[in-house]
């Protein structure tokens, strides 16, 4: 039988099934925002599953996931004292958010170490596993999203844009500029931060970009 695997992050909030085999084909996505019991109601409306398996980066909405399903179903919030397959070169691993636990677990599972996870989403995070498969560190910057969203909150005159690809390196518009800025200058930090982090892993790391905006923004990188 079946799982259903849930990843509340901040923008969006992903639902799937799996089993001992990998993903199975159903998905369903609710904006976090908007996620509530009457949702989750809606979107598994007749499917059937053993137990749940949640990573959360919004403590609110986890809480929330758990009374919804605790009387129904096995319920498993990710964290770092969970089964992961990996020990941590940390401190204090407890800071670290589950999102970036739990794609440091896909890392190892699938693509092996040493290695990083780049997941583009609201926030950019780097998840990095070091030479004997532990956890060893990362960064964490922002997402083209807020980048671009708090130009046009912050300033009197920079217009909210849509993020595509730049026609020009030079923008003739101030929109133009805007794209050239956010979309250049963000896959340039993310590789001014690899260019930092690769030297100091030591081997041959592999990077595997994951997230909503991995595709479009990884482009070029």
């Amino acid at each position: 039988m079946a799982w259903l695997l849930i990843d509340n992050s901040n923008t969006r909030t992903k639902l799937a099934l799996g089993d001992g085999n990998g993903l199975l084909d159903w998905r369903a996505v609710i904006s976090t925002a908007a996620l509530d019991t009457k949702a989750l109601d809606q979107a598994l409306e007749g499917l059937a599953f053993i137990g749940v398996a949640v990573a959360s980066v919004v403590p609110g909405k986890a809480d929330l996931i758990a009374t919804y399903f605790e009387r129904k179903q096995p319920v498993h919030l990710l964290g770092w004292e969970s089964p992961l397959g990996y020990g941590f070169h940390l401190q204090k691993p407890e800071q670290i958010g589950n999102d970036r636990l739990a794609n440091a677990v896909a890392l190892k599972e699938k693509h092996g170490f040493p290695g990083i996870s780049v997941d583009f989403g609201t926030a950019v995070t780097f998840s990095v596993l070091a030479s004997d498969g532990d956890f060893l560190g990362g960064a964490i910057a922002p997402g083209m999203a807020a980048m671009t969203s708090y130009l046009s909150t912050q300033t009197a005159q920079l217009p909210a844009i849509e993020h595509t690809e730049p026609g020009l390196a030079i923008g003739r518009t101030t929109v133009e500029a805007l794209q050239s800025g956010a979309v250049f200058g963000h896959r340039g930090m993310v590789q001014g931060i690899l260019r930092e982090m690769l030297p100091a892993i030591g081997g041959k790391p592999k990077v595997v970009a994951t997230g909503g905006g991995a595709v479009f923004a990884a482009k070029g990188i």
